[in-house]
């Protein structure tokens, strides 16, 4: 005989056992647990309260405490359904929740470009109001990848933190800090490489395009840079990535290796899902058919953040088009006046339709000074709020201390727990 049909919001208790309410009692309706769990709220999957037990009043007699609180309350705390606050899971060990955290790293190259921005801050400062829990990292041990003097390697590191500073991303609503600041990321790199094929590594493109710029043919650091990234995402136990286009192979790699671990070591990773951004590749304006870059020699291919007005201009007015004077979109065929278009609509927030809308009429050379003036408005606070943070340093270098130590304490029992999968303790 099938069972009856469970009653939605849960089973109620027995028609012989009337539901009672525990106004008084500490754990109904929202707990807030302040010791190892910072904010874990405890709400109840049925509208009713549990039966007392056996000997148990619930609380219904002031004057007759319960035989044992304790056993009560983890008989049936077991009821209610666990909501745990973001930031705080990882520091208990054991504790194996599956929870959203997003991660995602720039490399230290000075002040960003207008890709960097559109492509991935803009997008960095809508993720940290959306999520509890997020981690954006300044990956220092990346740079090294392309040699780089010291002195330049530091003061781009503060340089890139003003700038995403001043772009909105605030460290009261995530973790923002040095990656080399945080030693585990580099020891679970070892570990994960001892786990990865070097075929699948010299298969990735990255490595193909960027070895034929080194002398020596690339570097040990080139070639496994991709298991650090994994060793980055995974660390945090992150659950989503920010990425572009040209890293989602390096993504699926952290996949490959996070199942690979789980299935070696026993389910402990989550696999980390892609989040990419609604913006348009930002090209070249010298040359459309490359991304923008901050290592293009051209100097009038790429659009900086800290550009002043005139620079911005003269950029747009080189900016490569073609012999076709109407404004359109096709990237196919109209690539030059396409990455206008998508500048354009990115920076006003507009869609791609709203922006040919409005440049009806406007032949391309007027055009080019509709989207410089566009970026010139929105670039403006940010450039000034960077001059600010650049000229205090120690408040730049205390933000991420101050961000390495959180993110330190979330990795150490995530890693510990990993040292001892492995068999290291």
């Amino acid at each position: 005989m099938a069972a009856a049909p469970t009653p939605v919001g849960g089973a109620r208790p027995p028609r012989d056992r009337p539901s009672t309410t525990r106004p008084e009692a500490p754990l109904w309706g929202a707990v807030r647990m302040r010791r190892r769990f910072r904010a874990c709220t405890l709400v109840p999957s049925s509208p009713h309260p549990p039966r007392p037990r056996h000997g148990d009043t619930g609380g219904l007699d002031p004057g007759r405490a319960p035989r044992d609180p304790r056993p009560a309350v983890f008989h049936w705390s077991a009821q209610f359904i666990i909501r745990l606050d973001l930031s705080c899971c990882g520091k208990v060990p054991g504790f194996n929740m599956v929870v959203d955290r997003i991660f995602s790293g720039i490399q230290p190259t000075g002040t960003p470009h207008l890709g960097n921005y559109l492509g991935a801050i803009q997008n960095w400062v809508n993720l940290q109001e959306e999520y509890s829990s997020v981690l954006y990292s300044i990956m220092d041990m990346h740079s090294l990848t392309m040699p780089k003097e010291p002195a330049l390697l530091r003061q781009n590191i503060l340089d890139t933190t003003a700038a995403i500073l001043a772009c909105g991303i605030d460290p009261k609503k995530c973790f923002l800090f040095r990656q080399s600041l945080v030693p585990e990321h580099a020891e679970l790199a070892w570990i994960l490489g001892c786990i990865t094929n070097v075929p699948r590594l010299l298969r990735l493109p990255q490595w193909k395009m960027k070895r034929a710029s080194q002398s020596n043919g690339g570097t040990v650091g080139l070639l496994t840079y991709p298991v650090l990234q994994a060793a980055d995402i995974l660390l945090y136990k992150s659950t989503h990535v920010p990425v572009g286009e040209d890293q989602v192979l390096h993504l699926e790699l952290a996949q490959d290796i996070a199942q690979h671990f789980n299935k070696k070591y026993g389910e402990f990773f989550p696999v980390p899902k892609a989040i990419l951004s609604t913006t348009k590749k930002i090209k070249s304006l010298r040359d459309p058919t490359v991304k923008m870059s901050k290592s293009d020699p051209q100097k009038l291919a790429t659009v900086n953040i800290v550009d002043s007005p005139d620079e911005i201009v003269l950029k747009f007015r080189k900016a490569v088009t073609d012999f076709t004077s109407e404004v359109t979109y096709d990237p196919v065929s109209r690539p030059g006046v396409s990455n206008l278009v998508s500048i354009h609509a990115a920076v006003s927030g507009l869609s791609v339709e709203e922006v040919l809308h409005q440049s009806l009429g406007l032949d391309t050379a007027h055009y080019k000074m509709v989207v410089a003036e566009a970026v010139i408005q929105k670039f403006a606070p940010i450039r000034n709020e960077i001059k600010k943070l650049q000229e205090d340093k120690s408040h730049l270098i205390k933000v991420l201390e101050a961000g390495a130590e959180k993110a330190k304490e979330l990795a150490t029992p995530i890693y510990q727990e990993i040292r001892r999968l492995v068999g290291f303790q």
